[in-house]
């Protein structure tokens, strides 16, 4: 039977008590008793008739030796001292473990736990703190292994093809609408590795929280960005629609812009021909709605599509010309918001993005 810290304590600190009980007051005894032997006589010596007078001849003025005297305190005191310091150390060995466990956990060792069973008391609840708090390191460690792995992948792939169209343009003598076509090829995947790189900072920036909160006015900012995306809409065959009440958030105007604009994107450009994006912006909780028409969406891979990377159709790369960060971006910006988001798959067919976020003060 394991005990627990607190039993572990309450009994060191009892042992000590008892233990400071007896041996203080012995000890006191004995030193004045030392000092009235060396200092003025034996005759003099202070008797309890107790357990004070134990050692050292008792308090006998004939048989009492001072040296033996002091001799015997000097050993008492080194066990009481060796037994405070056991209890100690026996008493704070679950914290210990707690520590090892905590700098044992590293890059090589995510999966370190503290192995701590029980979570009542005290020590179970912070050993299950450590232990969600090591698990919390593991998964940002792993997700951030996997971003760096598709970002590499990401990249890699469109180098890869600008090295071979450069390679085609020098390998022989092209005509000049072969060089327009090698050059538009290019400039395409230049632009795309330009939209991918742009991502990148833009989720590295909003990562963080944001520290300077004003109120704004969210039906606005989403009234500018249907304006901006009207055009866009129309060119793919697709009605963007609106229905905006008015609603103050506290948050960052850039920030939300380009929350409602990545949203409002991904429902135009993840969509079929005659499809339709609606914007909403109402009181309460959600304040944002963004639904769209398109592909069927398999419920189970709607939370994945908050990855980086990842797009509906379920492949890495796609003609559509995304580089599969937009949702991972509004998932951020409204994380930075202290917000919430969540993607729900239609059944007819698309997606049904809300977002909360907190009203301002």
């Amino acid at each position: 039977m394991r005990l627990t810290l607190r039993v572990r304590t309450t009994l060191s600190l009892l042992t000590c008590l008892l233990l400071g009980g007896l041996f203080l007051p012995w000890a006191f005894q004995h030193l004045a008793n030392i000092r009235r032997a060396v200092f003025y006589d034996s005759l003099f010596l202070r008797c309890s008739d107790d357990w004070r007078d134990v050692g050292a001849s008792g308090c006998s003025p004939v048989t009492y030796d001072p040296l033996e005297a002091g001799a015997l305190l000097v050993l008492v005191s080194g066990l009481v001292l060796a037994a405070v310091v056991g209890l100690t150390v026996w008493s704070g060995r679950p914290l210990r473990r707690l520590s090892v466990t905590v700098q044992r956990f590293g890059p090589q060792n995510l999966a370190e736990r503290t192995g701590v069973r029980a979570r009542r008391g005290q020590f179970g609840q912070l050993a299950g703190g450590i232990d969600a708090m090591l698990g919390r390191v593991m998964e940002g460690y792993e997700a951030q292994r996997r971003f760096a792995a598709n970002a590499s992948h990401e990249l890699r792939t469109p180098l890869a093809l600008q090295r071979t169209l450069i390679e085609v343009g020098l390998s022989g003598d092209p005509t000049p609408d072969q060089l327009e076509l090698l050059t538009r090829q290019l400039l395409t995947t230049n632009e795309r590795n330009e939209a991918l790189i742009e991502g990148l900072l833009v989720l590295a920036e909003t990562d963080q929280a944001v520290v300077a909160r004003t109120p704004q006015r969210l039906d606005a900012i989403a009234a500018d960005v249907a304006s901006v995306y009207q055009q866009l809409a129309g060119a793919a065959g697709v009605r963007l629609q609106t229905a905006l009440e008015p609603v103050t958030v506290s948050g960052e105007a850039a920030l939300l812009e380009r929350l409602i604009a990545n949203l409002v994107h991904n429902g135009i450009k993840y969509n079929v021909p005659g499809g339709e994006v609606c914007l909403r912006v109402t009181p309460g909780q959600p304040v944002l709605q963004v639904t769209n028409t398109g592909p069927l969406v398999p419920a189970e891979s709607v939370p994945r599509l908050f990855e980086p990377f990842r797009r509906a159709r379920g492949d890495r790369l796609d003609t559509s010309g995304g580089v599969g960060l937009g949702l991972t971006i509004a998932r951020s910006i409204t994380q930075a918001h202290e917000g919430h988001i969540e993607a729900t798959a239609r059944p007819a067919g698309g997606l049904d993005v809300t977002v909360e976020l907190p009203p301002p003060g």
